[in-house]
C-alpha cells in the first residue's frame, strides 16, 4: 500500500503549517511506515494510505515520487 507521510525536517524546531513537506511510501501498514522513517530526523504530523481515486489523484500531482526507504 501506498501512504502519503505529511512531516517537518527537524524534530527540535516548533511544527510550522507553511514548512510540511510530504512523501510517499510504500509500506505495508502504519507502523511499518514508522519503523522506516524511525532513523530519520523528521517530526512526523500525519500518514494517510491512499488508496483508489486517492491514489489516481495524488500520482497526477508533479510532486508524486515514491521514496525508497
Amino acid at each position: 500500500m501506498i501512504y502519503k507521510v505529511l512531516y517537518q525536517e527537524s524534530r527540535d524546531e516548533v511544527p510550522v503549517r507553511e514548512q510540511t513537506e510530504t512523501l510517499y511510501l510504500e509500506a505495508s501498514d502504519v507502523r511499518d511506515v514508522r519503523k522506516k522513517m524511525a532513523d530519520k530526523p523528521y517530526n512526523v504530523e500525519f500518514i494517510q494510505p491512499l488508496t483508489g481515486k486517492f491514489l489516481e489523484y495524488e500520482k497526477k500531482s508533479a510532486e508524486f515520487k515514491l521514496e525508497k526507504l
